[in-house]
C-alpha cells in the first residue's frame, strides 16, 4: 500500500483519522503490511499472499485449481511430492485470501460496532492458519525437496525456495513470542496515540525501546544466521543487507543534500489560482479519477475501486483487485495522485501470474519492489511531462473552471518543492532525505549504539542538518511515523528503495519501448503496462532479492546514480537552473 499540502502535491497522502485508538490500530497495522505480499497482514514477515478462492466452490463457480506436475520433475516421486507441496501452500495462500477480505471489509463496508467480533474472527482465522503454516507435515515435504533440486522448473524451485524460508520464519518463533510481541504491538501503538496527541515523549519512550528490544529478539531467532539489524530488514526486504544500503543511502544523501539546498533557495513556481486555491467538487474528482484508473488499464472486471480513510490497496488478486482512494475539496492533487498510486500497486496484483497463483513465486519479491510499480504510476507517469498532454483534457472537461490551465501548469503544480517536517507531507525531492534519517537512525538503536531516549535530540540535529528546519516538537518529529510502535522496525527503507528502482526499471522500459512517452501523451498506457506485466508483475518471485531481478530487467543491480540523475535532470529543468 500506504501526502499534501493544500496547494502542493505530495506523493503519499497517509493521514490519520479521529477513528478509536482500536480501529486505528488495525489499519495501522493493515496498511504497513504489506504490498509486498499483497495481503492486508500485519507488519511482520511469514504469511504467505492471499491470492484466491477458497478450496469448496459454490455451485456454478469455478473449481478449484490444481497444480499439474507434468514437467516438473523427471522423477515421479519428486513430482508427486511437489504437488502435494503446493496443495498446502495453495490452502493457506487461500485462508489468507478470506483474512485479507475482512481487513478489506473492516476498512471500507463494516459498521463500527461490529470491531470487537471481527477481532475475534481474525484472531481465529490467524490461529487456524499459523497452524497449517507449522504443520510438520508440510515441513517433511519442503525437507524432501531439498530447495527443489530434483526439480526441472525454475518458478517450481522458487515455490521450494520461499515455501522452505515461510516455514523456518512461522517455526522459529515459539508462541509466548508471538503473543508477547501481538500484545507488545497493541500496547505499544496504543500508547504512541495518545503520546503524540499530547506530544508526550516521555510516556512513549519506555514502549519503545521494549518494542526495539523485543524486536531484537525476534530478528535474532527467526534470521539467526544474519547481523540482528539485517534480520530486521530481512522482513520487509530481502537480499538488502545494510551494508548495501549504507552504500545506497550514502551515495543519495552526498548526491541530494546540495541539490536539495539549491532547489529550495530558487524562487517558487509561479502557479493559476485554479490549480492551488479553488475548491474542486469530490463528486467529479471520483468521476476523473475512474476514468483515468481505466485508462491507465486497472480492469473493473476484476476490481472495485472504493473510498477510504487511508487509500490502499487490498483483495486477492490477481482476480479480485480492491483500490481504495480519498478526495480533498481544497487538493484535487491528493486525490489524483493518491489513486494513480494505488493503481500502480493494482496492476501489479491484476499482472500476477495466473499459472502459479496462490503459490509463493508469484508473490511480490519485497515491500520495495511492489513499491517501484506504484511510484513509477505516481512519479514517472502522473508527475512526468507527457501524462499532462493526455490528462489536460481531462481535467478540464470535469472541471471547467481550470480551461484556461495549461499542461506545463498542472506538470508545475505536481511538482513544487517545499521543505517541510512530515515525511508523509514531503515532496519527490526531498522525500528520500526523511527515509535517509530515519534508516540511520533505527540503525543505530538496533545495533546498539545510540539510545532510545537519545532519539528526540538526534532527530532535531538531523532535520536541521539536512533540511534546515527547526522542530518545534516530537509529535511533529520523532513520533509523527506509525511504524515503529507496530513493530515495523526496518521498514522505512523500502520506500526509497522503491523509488530508485522505479527510476531504473522506467528507464529500461524506454530503452525497450523507442516511443513511450509519446504513446503516454497520446493517453495509450498499454505498452509500458505490457512490459510491466512481463518484465517484473508475472516474475513475482521467481528471483532471490531485487538486485537479481533488476538485473534480470535493466542489465544491473540497483544503481542509485540513476535516481540522482532522474531527479537532477527534471528539477533543474523545472526550476531553471543553471
Amino acid at each position: 500500500g500506504c501526502r499534501m499540502e493544500l496547494a502542493r502535491f505530495r506523493p503519499r497522502p497517509r493521514r490519520r483519522s479521529s477513528a478509536s485508538a482500536a480501529a486505528v490500530a488495525a489499519l495501522a497495522l493493515t496498511l504497513l503490511a504489506a504490498m509486498y505480499a499483497g495481503t492486508l497482514r500485519a507488519a511482520r514477515a511469514g504469511i504467505p499472499r492471499a491470492s484466491s478462492r477458497l478450496g469448496a466452490s459454490p455451485a456454478g463457480s469455478a473449481k478449484p485449481r490444481t497444480v499439474s506436475t507434468a514437467g516438473i520433475a523427471a522423477d515421479p516421486t519428486v513430482a508427486t511430492k511437489y504437488g502435494q507441496l503446493c496443495d498446502r501452500l495453495r490452502e493457506i495462500s487461500q485462508l489468507s485470501g478470506v483474512s485479507a477480505i475482512l481487513g478489506w471489509d473492516e476498512q471500507t463496508m463494516m459498521p463500527g460496532g461490529a470491531a470487537g467480533i471481527r477481532g475475534q474472527q481474525k484472531s481465529a482465522l490467524a490461529a487456524v492458519i499459523h497452524e497449517k503454516q507449522t504443520d510438520p507435515v508440510l515441513g517433511e515435504l519442503i525437507q524432501d525437496l531439498e530447495d527443489g533440486s530434483g526439480l526441472d522448473c525454475e518458478f517450481a524451485k522458487a515455490n521450494c525456495r520461499d515455501a522452505k524460508r515461510d516455514y523456518s520464519l512461522e517455526t522459529a518463533k515459539s508462541k509466548d513470542i508471538a503473543k508477547t510481541e501481538a500484545e507488545l504491538e497493541a500496547d505499544c501503538f496504543n500508547t504512541w496515540v495518545k503520546a503524540r496527541q499530547e506530544d508526550d515523549w516521555g510516556t512513549f519512550e519506555p514502549k519503545l525501546k521494549a518494542m526495539f528490544d523485543l524486536k531484537k529478539k525476534v530478528a535474532g531467532l527467526t534470521r539467526p544466521t544474519l547481523p540482528v539489524y539485517d534480520g530486521a530488514l530481512d522482513a520487509f526486504e530481502r537480499g538488502m543487507p545494510a551494508e548495501r544500503l549504507d552504500a545506497i543511502f550514502g551515495t543519495l544523501k552526498k548526491d541530494l543534500i546540495p541539490f536539495v539546498q539549491q532547489v529550495l533557495a530558487s524562487p517558487s513556481l509561479d502557479l493559476p489560482k485554479a490549480v492551488v486555491e479553488d475548491e474542486w467538487d469530490v463528486k467529479a474528482q471520483a468521476d476523473l479519477c475512474l476514468e483515468v484508473a481505466k485508462d491507465l488499464g486497472f480492469n473493473m472486471d476484476r476490481g472495485r475501486f472504493d473510498v477510504s480513510v487511508h487509500p490502499f490497496t487490498g483483495g486477492v488478486g490477481p482476480m479480485d483487485v480492491r483500490i481504495t482512494t480519498r478526495y480533498n475539496p481544497n487538493n484535487w492533487m491528493e486525490g489524483m495522485g493518491g489513486t494513480i498510486h494505488e493503481v500502480g500497486h493494482a496492476l501489479y496484483e491484476q499482472g500476477r501470474s495466473e499459472e502459479q497463483l496462490d503459490l509463493p513465486v508469484s508473490r511480490a519479491l519485497s515491500m520495495g519492489v511492489h513499491e517501484s510499480q506504484s511510484l513509477l504510476w505516481e512519479r514517472m507517469v502522473f508527475q512526468g511531462r507527457p501524462f499532462w498532454e493526455y490528462a489536460t483534457p481531462i481535467i478540464h472537461k470535469h472541471f471547467p473552471h481550470t480551461k484556461d490551465v495549461s499542461a506545463d501548469e498542472f506538470y508545475k503544480a505536481v511538482n513544487r518543492v517545499s521543505a517541510g517536517l512530515i515525511r508523509v507531507d514531503a515532496d519527490e525531492l526531498t522525500y528520500p532525505l526523511h527515509i535517509i534519517l530515519r534508516y540511520q537512525m533505527e540503525k543505530r538503536l538496533f545495533e546498539g549504539s545510540m539510545d532510545v531516549g537519545d532519539v528526540p535530540d538526534t532527530w532535531n540535529k538531523d532535520m536541521k542538518d539536512t533540511l534546515n528546519l527547526d522542530v518545534p516538537s516530537n509529535a511533529k518529529g520523532c513520533m509523527q511515523d506509525v511504524h515503529w510502535s507496530v513493530g515495523a522496525i526496518g521498514y522505512f527503507p523500502s520506500y526509497s528503495l522503491g523509488a530508485m528502482m522505479a527510476a531504473q526499471f522506467y528507464e529500461a522500459a524506454k530503452a525497450g519501448i523507442p516511443d513511450l512517452e509519446e504513446q503516454i501523451s497520446k493517453g495509450n498506457f498499454e505498452p509500458l503496462k505490457t512490459w510491466l506485466n512481463e518484465k517484473i508483475h508475472r516474475v513475482g518471485s521467481l528471483y532471490a532479492s531485487p538486485d537479481e531481478l533488476l538485473t534480470a530487467v535493466t542489465g544491473k543491480a540497483l544503481d542509485p546514480a540513476i535516481y540522482v540523475d532522474y531527479l537532477k535532470k527534471k528539477y533543474t529543468d523545472l526550476y531553471n537552473l543553471a
